[in-house]
């Protein structure tokens, strides 16, 4: 089937200026002007297609860590075929597999979803699922991973008799500090144990994920700290 164009003709459409200059290359021709923008793929402009590969991610980094098919679809409202079929899929990307790690999280943060390893780290690490809705909420915001000073962090609350975690040299194979920023102060709500060690071995900063509220106190953040702390970009 052939379709029919209709045309216009140039100087109705043009500034001038730049009419003069393509009459200099193709005076008198037919042309054929595309779109800027290239055709996207299905769910681009919606972001539906993105929300399906972080959904599916999460899929899969769950099955990883012991929870069963049938949870599974339970959980995302899925057939048992259909949670097989992205858990096998081998369009998902096998790189981003969660470990409750530093190096992990660099990782997650460098493809721009900080926010699952958080999911995947206060759920299938921490199992603390009151912290993790709290903590996972539309109006929250995810800075990090940075270097952050220890001291910034409020200890009135944090009982320093906790048993310590291993420390070794090696911090990739330990998790980020996860911490709070709340009406200009820092909380460790998540990790008292390995804060604790890390005070007890007197470190004076240490990689951290900042979860703050995008309503009250980004503004705050970002004055005081937003543009003085160095991203961990690499391990």
């Amino acid at each position: 089937m052939v379709i029919a164009m209709k045309y216009e003709n140039a100087k109705d459409v043009l500034p001038v200026e730049l009419l003069n200059e393509i009459q200099k290359f193709a005076a008198g021709k037919l042309l054929y002007i595309p779109l800027g923008e290239e055709k996207r793929a299905w769910g681009e402009i919606s972001g539906y297609r993105d929300k399906l590969k972080k959904r599916n991610l999460m899929i899969c980094n769950k099955y990883a860590h012991g929870i069963s098919l049938s949870e599974l679809a339970d959980e995302y409202y899925l057939s048992l075929d259909s949670i097989k079929k992205i858990i096998y899929s081998k369009k998902n990307n096998k790189n981003l597999t969660y470990e409750p790690t530093l190096a992990s999280a660099v990782q997650y943060a460098n493809e721009g979803i900080l926010e699952e390893w958080i999911q995947c780290y206060l759920l299938l690490t921490k199992k603390d699922t009151p912290i993790l809705h709290d903590t996972i909420k539309k109006d929250r915001i995810y800075f990090g991973v940075v270097k952050f000073p220890l001291r910034l962090i409020q200890i009135d609350l944090i009982n320093t008799e906790n048993e310590e975690v291993q420390y070794n040299s090696n911090v990739a194979d330990l998790p980020p500090l996860v911490i709070k920023f709340q009406e200009g102060k820092f909380y460790c709500v998540v990790q008292n144990d390995l804060f604790v060690t890390l005070k007890k071995q007197k470190v004076n900063a240490y990689p951290t994920i900042i979860v703050l509220n995008a309503n009250t106190d980004y503004k705050i953040f970002m004055k005081h700290y937003g543009k003085v702390l160095f991203f961990v970009d690499n391990v």
